[in-house]
C-alpha cells in the first residue's frame, strides 16, 4: 500500500507531461485558451505534487526513481517549451523575430533548470524563474505592440540570471497569507481571462497587471541572491 501511494504521487507528476502534450496539441491547431486551460491545470499538479511527495516520504519508498527529476522534465515542458512554442506562433511580434524568440526561451529555460541553486536558502528563486507559461499568458491577454513583446522576452530571459530574488507565492514565509491569497485571486481572473476568448477588458487585466508586479518585485525587496 505505501509503495502504491508512493507510485500514484510519481504518475501524479508525470501527468504534467500529458497536460503539456495536450496543451501542444491545442495551440499547434490555433486553440489558445484551450492550451492555457492544460498549463493551468499542470500549474495545480505541480503545485500539490510535491506536498504529497513529503507527506508520503516518496524519496525513502522509492529510492529508485527521482522525484525532482521527474519534477524537472515536466516543469521544462509545461513553463518553457509549449510556452516557447505559443510565443513563437503568437503572431504578436515582428514575423523574423517569432522564431528567435522562441529560441531564446528554450535555451534559458534549459539553461536556468540546469541551475542547482535556483532557489536561495529563504525561498525565493534566484532569477526569472522562468516562468514562461505565465508570461505568454500575459502576451496574449494583453497583446502589447509587437516590438514590446519581443523586448519583454529579452528582458526576463537576462532577469532569470539576474542576482535578483523572485517570490515564490507558496514556500516564501513573510507575508504568506497575502501571497496566498493574491494567488487565488490571480487564478479566479486568469480562468475569467480564459472564457473571455483571451479578452476579458480592463476590470480583469488590471487587477491582473497589478498582481503580477507585486509577484515582480516583492523579492527585489529582499536581500541580495
Amino acid at each position: 500500500m505505501v509503495a502504491i501511494r508512493a507510485w500514484a504521487v510519481h504518475v501524479l507528476t508525470a501527468c504534467g507531461a500529458a497536460l503539456a502534450l495536450m496543451a501542444l496539441i491545442f495551440a499547434t491547431g490555433g486553440q489558445w485558451e484551450a492550451m492555457f486551460f492544460c498549463l493551468g491545470f499542470a500549474l495545480i499538479v505541480d503545485g500539490v505534487d510535491g506536498p504529497l511527495a513529503r507527506e508520503f516520504k516518496v524519496a525513502e519508498v522509492l529510492p529508485r526513481w527521482s522525484g525532482e527529476t521527474l519534477d524537472l522534465v515536466v516543469d521544462f515542458v509545461t513553463y518553457v517549451f509549449v510556452p516557447a512554442f505559443a510565443i513563437a506562433a503568437s503572431g504578436l511580434m515582428p514575423e523574423f523575430l517569432t522564431i528567435p524568440a522562441g529560441v531564446i526561451v528554450v535555451i534559458s529555460g534549459a539553461i536556468y533548470f540546469a541551475d542547482r541553486k535556483m532557489k536561495t536558502d529563504d525561498n525565493y528563486f534566484r532569477g526569472f524563474p522562468a516562468v514562461w507559461n505565465l508570461a505568454a499568458f500575459y502576451l496574449y491577454v494583453l497583446q502589447p505592440p509587437e516590438w514590446v513583446g519581443f523586448a519583454g522576452v529579452v528582458a526576463l530571459a537576462v532577469l532569470s540570471f539576474a542576482p535578483v530574488k523572485f517570490l515564490h507565492p507558496l514556500r516564501v514565509r513573510h507575508w504568506r497569507w497575502l501571497n496566498v491569497a493574491l494567488l487565488a485571486l490571480w487564478a479566479v481572473l486568469a480562468f475569467v481571462a480564459l472564457i473571455s476568448g483571451m479578452l476579458p477588458g480592463p476590470w480583469v487585466t488590471v487587477p491582473l497587471c497589478l498582481i503580477a508586479l507585486y509577484f515582480f518585485l516583492a523579492g527585489f525587496f529582499g536581500r541580495p541572491a
